[in-house]
Order: structure tokens, then sequence, then C-alpha cells
């Protein structure tokens, strides 16, 4: 008598029932980093300011304005013209907002020159140099730190 045909159906049919499998997990969900806040500033720095007076007043800058002792603005290396940095002398810890506007300082171990405006605003005329932290700001943050000066 011959075996039956069912038994290699049974047995291929109990092995792939082992086989079945779940359906795979979804993927976790795709997140964007987090756009920067718009209270972190752009770039900071802590270093030493200096500052430049009428001997440079109607001299051209490198941003092709006219400098202006009176006016609050700054050099800097390698910051873009036109960025708006809040500087904070680390001494007595007065701020104010400058524009950047010039390349420089050109001193070793200085890292802003400021206007004289800038300088009696930080506080650091008589003195010619504080210490200073320096944050680029955020177009939405430079509305509103205008509105405050």
């Amino acid at each position: 008598m011959r075996p039956p045909r069912l038994l290699p159906a049974l047995i291929l049919a109990t092995g792939l029932a082992g086989c079945t499998t779940q359906p795979a997990p979804p993927p976790p969900p795709v997140t964007a980093a987090p756009p920067p806040s718009a209270a972190e500033p752009l770039f900071t720095q802590t270093g030493l300011a200096s500052f430049y007076g009428h001997a440079h007043d109607g001299k051209i800058a490198a941003s092709g304005q006219s400098f202006d002792s009176g006016e609050l603005t700054a050099a800097h290396r390698t910051l873009a013209f036109g960025t708006l940095v809040k500087v904070t002398n680390l001494e007595n810890g007065q701020s104010v907002t400058v524009k950047i506007t010039d390349r420089g300082p050109f001193v070793r171990g200085r890292i802003i020159d400021v206007s004289q405006a800038a300088a009696r605003a930080l506080g650091m005329q008589e003195k010619g140099v504080a210490r200073v932290s320096l944050e680029a700001l955020r177009p939405e943050m430079a509305k509103t730190s205008q509105a405050a000066s």
C-alpha cells in the first residue's frame, strides 16, 4: 500500500506555519533636527576689545561705509559686514549692539574694535581695553535687541 500523499503536504504546511512572520514594526518617525532657536546666537566669542575714535572719522571702512565714531559700529576679522553683534563688557556687565562695518582688530590678542560711541556705552573708554563676550545676533534677535536699545 502506498503512503498517503497528504504527509508531504502536512509537513510542508507545518514548516511554513512556523515561518510566518508578524508584520515588521513601523519605522520610527523621521524627525528633522529642530531649527536653531531664535534665542541662540549665531556666533559667540570671548576676548579683549579695544576701540577706535575720532582719528578715523570720515575714513572709508572695509565695508565701503564712511566711519563715524559716534555710531555703534565695530571691526571684526571674520563676521560678515552688516552683522549685528551684542558686545558685553564682562568687567561691568554693560552691553551694546554694534554693526560690523570694518575688518580688524590688527592687534594680537584682540577680538573686536568698537567705535568710540560703543566704547562709551560699554564703560571702557577710560581703560581703552576690556574683556568682552560677543554674540552675533540672528535677524529676529536683532529686531528685539534694537527695540530694547
